[in-house]
């Protein structure tokens, strides 16, 4: 078994590890790895998804929260509909505090907020905001907001976006917060305090014992984010008991299982895996081939032989555990009929097999890429040749997002959206449908009626617009909707991961003993 050959690099992690006590099942803190650094988690300008966690649920507090069922909650904020819905007043609790001792205030709601719509900060959802007319402190705990006109829902922005503290930052320039000292020696006001960074190795966080009791204070004393880039060395540094949760390939999971000192855990998260084809190239603006392509995907077969099962077919670009999720018709695997719309579209097969189709398949990955094989041999099925392409992530991104958009079709994970507007903005002009460049005056028509929506009834019924005309065109080939696998030690009890992240529910871990934790 190749991983059990890794068992010599937990040496290394440990060296990462330095002085943590990484081996101690009763240590009071919790080492969890990442894949990659996080280079920084400054609310305003980071995006990686484990730091995204960290901010919202480890170091800083957003105003508001999502519950299970991801609808909003309070958290730093209760707050109030005004004028018809075209205000929104919100009331800061009092006990929360910056980890130098100084009180969250509106001054640093509104600080955050005018910097989050400042161009030059070029915050990653700044979209979200664009309704949003004026920020105003009416006290040292009120603050108003004022939008453009009647909002339907609560602004999902605002459980997504933490607060910074003003009193540190207010002096920066918006152009230089992207590299300030402070992204990475951050003051939070969360349950946990930053402690050290070392680059390329960890994060360390400890319980601030000042952080109200009512918001959830942790069980565990601490968290360590240790930076893991090998999948070999994570699993045997999981093993060992050097870690205490790890990312794992599903391949892996049975052998995690049968170690008596671990678990699986497996959780949705909001990650649907596609083909993105680029309809401003032939063949690919016929939709007939964009279907026959589709159709030659035997996607059960992708989640049982490449997923081990840790996966959901997906017929559109909505995971099924999403509040706005609506149901569609699974994409049927059916290679006679994806033969027979490529007759139709002009692709007959010629002497050889094939039908003279063919296209550049562009990824990014490591390993056999088995996913992509797996494409590459159902499609040879219909006589089409798809040539796999791999290139590094930022020549993947180059090609995707530049002005040339210089691909025929890419496989790629397209991030989920919480929000209506949010997700509007990433299918229909910011994200994945862009590199498509699916963009048909019904599609404007229906985000119009997304962005102009003044009750969630309408909201609601303009979002099954959309997504109806996403599933019936096609302009992507939809996967499945991928779950996260966790390998984790027993000695961590009170853990649940959903569609919020695996950090979500942090504040409930705690620490059992090792002979609990074993059984």
């Amino acid at each position: 078994m190749r991983w059990l050959g890794a068992a010599s690099s937990v040496a290394a992690v440990g060296l990462v590890l330095g002085g943590c006590r990484a081996r101690d099942p009763d240590r009071p803190t919790v080492l969890l790895a990442s894949g990659a650094d996080l280079q920084s988690i400054n609310p305003l300008v980071a995006v990686h998804p484990l730091a995204k966690q960290v901010q919202n649920h480890v170091l800083f507090m957003t105003l508001a929260g999502l519950d299970s069922a991801l609808q909003p909650v309070p958290r730093l904020a209760t707050w109030e509909w005004r004028q018809a819905r075209t205000g929104l007043r919100l009331s800061l609790r009092r006990d929360v505090r910056w980890h130098d001792g100084v009180p969250t205030t509106a001054a640093d709601v509104v600080w955050t907020l005018e910097r989050a719509r400042d161009p030059a900060v070029a915050y990653p959802r700044a979209g979200d905001l664009r309704r949003l007319v004026s920020v105003t402190a009416i006290d040292s705990f009120t603050v108003d907001l004022r939008f453009d006109g009647a909002q339907p829902v609560f602004p999902d922005v605002l459980t997504d976006l933490a607060l910074l503290p003003s009193h540190l930052l207010a002096d920066l320039a918006p152009e230089r917060l992207r590299d300030a000292p402070f992204n990475r020696a951050p003051v939070g006001n969360g349950p946990f305090e930053f402690v050290a960074y070392r680059p390329n190795q960890r994060w360390e966080f400890r319980r601030h014992e000042g952080f109200p009791a009512a918001l959830g204070r942790p069980g565990i004393e601490g968290l360590v984010v240790v930076v893991v880039d090998e999948p070999a060395t994570k699993l045997a540094a999981l093993t060992s008991g050097e870690l205490d949760f790890a990312g794992i390939s599903p391949a892996h999971a049975e052998f995690v299982r049968d170690n008596p000192s671990l678990r699986v855990v497996d959780y949705p998260i909001a990650l649907t895996y596609g083909v993105v084809f680029n309809l401003r190239r032939p063949p690919f603006a016929d939709a007939r081939v964009r279907r026959a392509l589709s159709r030659a995907i035997d996607r059960q077969r992708i989640v049982d032989g490449y997923l081990y099962g840790f996966g959901t077919p997906a017929g559109g670009p909505v995971h099924p555990d999403h509040p706005w999720y609506v149901a569609t018709d699974a994409v049927t695997y059916a290679p006679a009929e994806a033969m027979a719309l490529l007759d139709a579209a002009g692709w007959a097969v010629g002497p050889d097999g094939r039908r003279g189709l063919t296209f550049d398949l562009l990824t990014v990955g490591s390993g056999d890429l088995a996913l992509e094989q797996m494409l590459e041999a159902q499609w040879r099925a219909i006589g089409v040749q798809a040539r796999i392409r791999r290139v590094e992530l930022a020549t993947f991104l180059a090609m995707a997002q530049g002005s040339a958009r210089d691909f025929d079709a890419l496989v790629t994970g397209i991030p989920g959206a919480f929000s209506l507007g949010h997700v509007a903005a990433l299918y229909g002009g910011e994200g994945p449908l862009a590199y498509a460049g699916y963009a048909t005056p019904e599609l404007r028509a229906a985000l119009d009626l997304v962005q102009r929506a003044t009750v969630e009834r309408e909201l609601a019924q303009a979002w099954r617009d959309v997504q109806a005309l996403i599933v019936r065109d096609e302009p992507t080939a939809w996967l499945y909707h991928a779950r996260g696998v966790q390998g984790a030690s027993r000695r961590i009890a009170g853990v649940r991961m959903d569609l919020r992240g695996e950090l979500a529910g942090i504040a409930d871990w705690h620490i059992v003993s090792a002979d609990r934790g074993a059984q």
